[in-house]
C-alpha cells in the first residue's frame, strides 16, 4: 500500500500549484487522507485533511482561504490546490491516510497517527 504525490515545483510568490496524491495498489478508500508539509530543519506539520465520511475539510490556519483539499473517488485522487501562495510555504508536502479507529476527534493532526504515507513532493515558492 503506497501513496504517491506530485505536482510540486517552484513557483513566484502569488501563483499556484495543484498537487495530487493518489493510491497505489489500492482503492483510494481510507476515511481521511491528510496533507503534511515538512521545511528544511522544520518538524513535520499537518496542513490538510479531507474526510471520506463526512466529506469534511479541515485546514492549519495558515492556510485557510488560500489552499483547497479535495478529492476524485473515481480516480482514486486527493488534490491539494495552493493559491496565493507564499515563502514560508516552501516545504517537502506529502499525503497520508489512515483508515483505522482513533480515540480522540483532532488525531488527523498528528502524524504519528497514520501508516501509509506518500513519497513527498517538494515545493518551492520564491520571493
Amino acid at each position: 500500500v503506497q501513496l504517491q504525490a506530485c505536482g510540486g515545483g517552484l513557483v513566484q510568490a502569488g501563483g499556484s500549484l495543484r498537487l495530487s496524491c493518489a493510491g497505489s495498489g489500492f482503492t483510494l478508500d481510507y476515511d481521511v487522507i491528510s496533507w503534511f508539509r515538512q521545511a528544511p530543519e522544520k518538524e513535520r506539520e499537518w496542513v490538510s485533511s479531507i474526510s471520506r465520511v463526512t466529506g469534511r475539510t479541515y485546514y492549519v490556519d495558515s492556510v485557510k482561504g488560500r489552499f483547497t483539499v479535495s478529492r476524485d473517488n473515481a480516480k482514486n485522487t486527493v488534490y491539494l490546490q495552493m493559491n496565493s501562495l507564499k515563502p514560508e510555504d516552501t516545504a517537502v508536502y506529502f499525503c497520508a491516510a489512515d483508515g483505522s479507529y482513533h480515540s480522540y476527534s483532532t488525531w488527523y493532526k498528528d502524524k504519528y497517527e497514520y501508516a501509509s504515507w506518500g513519497q513527498g513532493t517538494l515545493v518551492t515558492v520564491s520571493s
